[in-house]
């Protein structure tokens, strides 16, 4: 069976987390926590990185250091993981979902004015495969309707948008290193924090409401409870796995285009002949091979591609269902404008297995059946 995905490992991992371990301070900001936001930082030239316990929470920390009050209006996509609403259910904020592009499946830049209300207070771009929004145009909206932009960049590590690093544009960027995502540490994530104001307060909110980070750096005599805060540092444990995939960064970023450009440069004759839409990266954007995904004809194509995949011991996945027409979609938002390609282009998505280290044969089994599925 060729799994759908499995979680980079480079070798060095366990011996980090012994590493760890013999330092007696397995719990937030040990000394692996600390290579890897100086990491993130020097290399994306990011102003401020701190590592938490999941992309999630890093979206939940974004979320409260928007300040949004109860009744505000935050705009997002449809077509993105629960995580992205919850975040700013979670401050009472209501959500506006905007259609997407067909072609990156990203938030429509040109329909986020429409959106803007007179209770608008934030734009939520999500960089979808890797690839990235349109950031010229969503931060001149937000800089001429005074608006935050939070960018959900869990998809995004190692890919940019005119040479600048995602998650480094908007007020707070979030990165997810889940098992699922390029670099992994299990359950973790990042927030970037892009200006220095909120680096305080961030750090109050992550240490559970307290200036413990102010004490341990000599600047307070004793550390209080001084505002709300939550856990939001994940153990040095979590962090040392992660560190020796940094270490290996280019490597694994190199390998996974390698994966992504054979799928590609494969489906070519296919996507000519109109049997399938591949991926597309629009100019300026240097993508991270996150993920492939081909476009089926409609939602009963899609299904059986998949189901023929199975059988064929290949694991095959749709991805998101639109938020708005969820359950909690519809109670915590609504939908601006026309559903014109969220709802269509998503049920015509499926993606194919990506993941570090993948199998040459496997990569060229995996073709050989997509192909097969499509000339029947």
């Amino acid at each position: 069976m060729i799994t759908f995905n499995e979680p980079p490992f480079v070798g060095t991992e366990l011996e980090y987390i012994k590493q760890a371990v013999a330092n007696k301070k397995i719990c937030g900001d040990g000394a692996f926590t600390m290579k890897c936001n100086t990491w993130m930082e020097e290399r994306f030239q990011a102003n401020h990185v701190m590592l938490t316990t999941s992309g999630s929470t890093a979206l939940d920390m974004a979320a409260f250091l928007c300040g949004i009050h109860p009744g505000d209006e935050v705009i997002l996509p449809s077509y993105t993981f629960t995580s992205t609403a919850n975040a700013f259910v979670l401050v009472g904020a209501r959500l506006v979902f905007v259609d997407i592009r067909p072609d990156t499946m990203n938030i429509n830049e040109e329909l986020i004015e429409d959106a803007i209300t007179d209770r608008t207070v934030a734009i939520v771009p999500v960089h979808y495969a890797g690839i990235s929004c349109e950031m010229n145009k969503i931060m001149a909206i937000a800089k001429k309707h005074n608006l935050k932009v939070v960018e959900d960049a869990a998809q995004g590590v190692m890919s940019t948008y005119h040479g600048q690093a995602l998650g480094t544009f908007g007020d707070f960027g979030c990165y997810s290193f889940h098992e699922t995502k390029n670099y992994s540490m299990g359950e973790g994530g990042a927030i970037l924090i892009n200006e220095n104001k909120y680096i305080e307060k961030a750090e109050i909110l992550r240490e559970k409401g307290t200036n413990r980070s102010q004490f341990f750096r000599g600047q307070v005599a004793k550390y209080n409870w001084v505002d709300f805060g939550d856990s939001y540092l994940p153990s040095d444990i979590n962090a040392a796995y992660l560190w020796a995939q940094l270490e290996k960064a280019d490597e694994i970023n190199d390998n996974r285009l390698a994966t992504w450009n054979k799928y590609n440069h494969a489906f070519q004759e296919l996507a000519s002949e109109g049997r399938i839409s591949l991926p597309f990266v629009p100019e300026g954007c240097v993508h991270n091979a996150h993920m492939f995904y081909l476009k089926c004809k409609d939602l009963e194509e899609r299904a059986a591609f998949i189901n023929y995949m199975k059988e064929n011991g290949i694991g095959c996945t749709f991805h998101y269902v639109p938020l708005h027409s969820a359950p909690a979609g519809q109670k915590f938002g609504r939908f601006s404008g026309e559903d014109v390609y969220t709802t269509k282009e998503s049920d015509r998505l499926v993606r194919l297995p990506m993941y570090y280290n993948m199998k040459d044969e496997d990569s060229s089994y995996v073709i050989e059946k997509s192909i097969a599925f499509f000339r029947q």
